[in-house]
């Protein structure tokens, strides 16, 4: 069973930047055990919605278990992201969101090794809380290129600039921007990369940044297992997923889906998660955890299979009744159906 959702105060609103800002959390003592996390992890927080379940949405952990006093979430606006936008207009210092205990994979094993660390966007939130964690409790060198549409997108930008002046030596800053070098491409970011391909790279931000980072990641070198992806779509972040070459990278099947009564068709990218690929496609399906270990993205295949890149819930008879989980299922067939009902 998912885990229950818990209330939780909002202690101060911090504005970022014109379209994002960080929640303060202030965690009742009863609940500080139960919220310990790890630099990199996210939290679950679910708003009001047309139903009386809501609507849940994931956001990363901007803080550092290592020197923020209190937990803290950046929440960026996303064109028509109903849960982003209702968080930026509706919740102030006062305020009462129910979250659930944090989760997530995109943490590093070792804050003492040196890392590469690849930001699109808000893409930074559970990588400044890497930057923090590794600066303060670990010994190595941290390599960050963070791209953005303008200076003026840049989130965290102070508290950036301070880091690396406390810490010359260990934290070196790229900036990337759109408006001034283009989109960034593979062949482009290569020689930004090349001096660090010995290192664990973590990258987080929306899909086309991630795929042009993995690919560049990939021609300086660094093995597949050394790189550690966070994806973000419409707004909501997932875990890690596999980032080495893969020969159907380019293969786009068709998804035929069946949800609250009403039949949509996506064509299905091979490498994209299908609960990336309904809420890219502006539908509200179910989930929590995004990790495969809760259940609540459950899905039975009624035609054509995918393959499942992680699960902790599923059982056999599950299987044996087509059941799938969203969050982990990849087209395995250039046709699938899926149902909810």
């Amino acid at each position: 069973m998912p885990e229950p959702y818990h209330r939780v105060r909002v202690a101060e609103v911090i504005e970022e930047t014109p379209d994002a800002c960080s929640l303060v959390l202030e965690l009742p003592a009863a609940l500080g055990d139960r919220f310990a996390y790890q630099p990199g992890q996210f939290l679950t927080v679910r708003v009001p919605g047309a139903d009386a379940a809501g609507v849940a949405r994931c956001y990363s952990l901007s803080s550092s278990p290592h020197t923020d006093p209190a937990p803290k979430i950046t929440v960026k606006r996303v064109l028509d992201g109903y849960v982003s936008n209702w968080i930026c207009d509706h919740v102030a210092a006062g305020s009462e969101l129910e979250l659930m205990v944090p989760a997530g994979l995109f943490v590093p094993p070792d804050l003492d090794g040196d890392l590469l660390l690849l930001a699109g966007g808000s893409g930074i939130t559970p990588v400044i809380s890497i930057i923090k964690s590794a600066l303060a409790q670990g010994r190595g060198h941290i390599a960050l290129l963070y791209a953005n549409r303008d200076e003026q997108s840049v989130i965290f930008a102070a508290e950036l600039g301070r880091l690396t002046q406390q810490h010359p030596d260990r934290l070196r800053v790229t900036h990337w921007f759109d408006a001034v070098q283009g989109p960034p491409t593979a062949a482009a970011l290569e020689p930004l990369l090349r001096p660090y391909a010995g290192r664990d790279a973590f990258a987080c931000g929306p899909e086309p940044y991630l795929a042009v980072a993995c690919r560049a990641l990939r021609r300086v070198g660094v093995p597949a297992a050394r790189i550690h992806v966070e994806r973000f779509q419409s707004g909501a972040e997932t875990d890690a997923a596999p980032a080495g070459p893969h020969p159907d990278d380019e293969r786009i099947a068709m998804a035929e889906v069946e949800l609250n009564g009403q039949t949509h068709r996506l064509p299905w990218p091979a490498r994209t998660r299908l609960l990336d690929l309904l809420i890219a496609g502006g539908l509200n399906p179910p989930y929590s955890c995004r990790q495969g270990t809760c259940g609540a993205c459950a899905c039975r295949v009624v035609r054509g299979e995918v393959e499942l890149l992680h699960n902790e819930v599923l059982e056999e008879e599950d299987f044996a009744e087509g059941y799938t989980l969203a969050c982990q299922a990849l087209p395995r067939t250039d046709e699938v159906g899926i149902s909810y009902s």
